[in-house]
Formats: C-alpha cells, sequence, structure tokens
C-alpha cells in the first residue's frame, strides 16, 4: 500500500515486442490470459501539461491474482511517457498503478497541480472516459500512473466457474462492460 496514493492495483511493462512478451508472460510465468485492445488512441491527451498527439498503442491486460498486470506496446513516435522510456534504452517494468475513485482522482491530480508537479502524460481511455495520468518518481523512467478505480471493473474479467475460463482460453469470454467490447479483441493469450 502506497502511503501517498493507495493500494497498488497494477505493475506495467512497456514492450517493443508485444507477441514475445505475451509469451514469457503466459508460458513462463504462467499469468494470464490477456486480453488485448488494439490501435488504442487516447482522448483528451496532454504530454508534459500540453496538448499533443495521442500515440496509438497497444495494451494487453491480464491478472495474477488480484493483481493486474499491463503490456504496452506504443506504434508511432508520438510524445508519451512510454516512448521516452524506449528511447532512454527502457523495455520493461516502466509503471506501478493506483485505482482512484473519480473524486479521489480530481483530488490528487489537484493536489500534484498545486505542488507543482508535471504529469508526463495523461488523457483517457475511449469510449469509456477512464482517466489516466503518469508522474516521475525516480530514475530510469520509472512511472507512477494514478486511474479512475473504474478501469478495475471495465478490465477485470471474472473466473466463477470453469465453463468461463474455458470460453476465456478459447477466447470468447465476455470482457467488460459494453463500451470497452468493441475495443477488446478475441486474441487470447
Amino acid at each position: 500500500m502506497s502511503r501517498l496514493f493507495g493500494e497498488m492495483r497494477q505493475i506495467a511493462f512497456v514492450v517493443r515486442d508485444m507477441d514475445a512478451a505475451l509469451r514469457y508472460w503466459t508460458e513462463t510465468l504462467g499469468v494470464g490470459p490477456f486480453f488485448m485492445l488494439r490501435d488504442l488512441v487516447p482522448e483528451n491527451y496532454f504530454y508534459r501539461e500540453k496538448p499533443a498527439p495521442a500515440p496509438k498503442m497497444t495494451i494487453a491486460l491480464g491478472f495474477s491474482g488480484e493483481f493486474q498486470v499491463e503490456v504496452i506496446a506504443q506504434h508511432d513516435d508520438h510524445p508519451s511517457a512510454y516512448r521516452d522510456f524506449l528511447v532512454a534504452g527502457g523495455q520493461g517494468f516502466q509503471h506501478v498503478s493506483s485505482w482512484l475513485t473519480r473524486a479521489e482522482y480530481d483530488r490528487e491530480r489537484a493536489r500534484h497541480r498545486e505542488r507543482g508537479v508535471i504529469a508526463i502524460h495523461e488523457g483517457a481511455v475511449p469510449p469509456s472516459g477512464v482517466r489516466f495520468a503518469y508522474f516521475a518518481t525516480g530514475g530510469r523512467g520509472r512511472r507512477l500512473s494514478l486511474r479512475d478505480r473504474r478501469v478495475q471493473r471495465a478490465a477485470r474479467l471474472r473466473d466463477d466457474d470453469e465453463d468461463s475460463r474455458s470460453r476465456a482460453r478459447l477466447g470468447r469470454r465476455e470482457a467488460g462492460p459494453r463500451d470497452l467490447r468493441a475495443l477488446i479483441t478475441h486474441r487470447v493469450w
């Protein structure tokens, strides 16, 4: 638990090769399945507090118990914390994330602005409107990400019974609220 931002709910990795990364997570570590949001372009996007062209990316979301694992591959050179991380020679672990209610998010974001803390990038995931902001937390491009708690409900997949787990392995699982279903592909790793 972070004394500043609450419970850490997610660990995220930025990679150049999504297929290789997902093979590692599923085959070597046994984590998954992963559901993919392809060609995602955030809305209301800012880079270092200024409007900027939003990056196009693919995001894979999976769970290990209650902890979410996110794998991100950016497909262009638009400014982002992901691009900065890769340009600096990084690949792999890039951020942890706390999921806040909308009110908590607004309060924390305002508190950071008052202290002069600059968000590396921020925006919203279409069409859900889930907001995110990334803040520098130290060397080597590592970041803290704040997100609306709605992401937990939007991304969490229930393993209620063996039948639903079987459908997930076959890529036929319902994967989130209706507004995100169009983004989530049926490729399951």
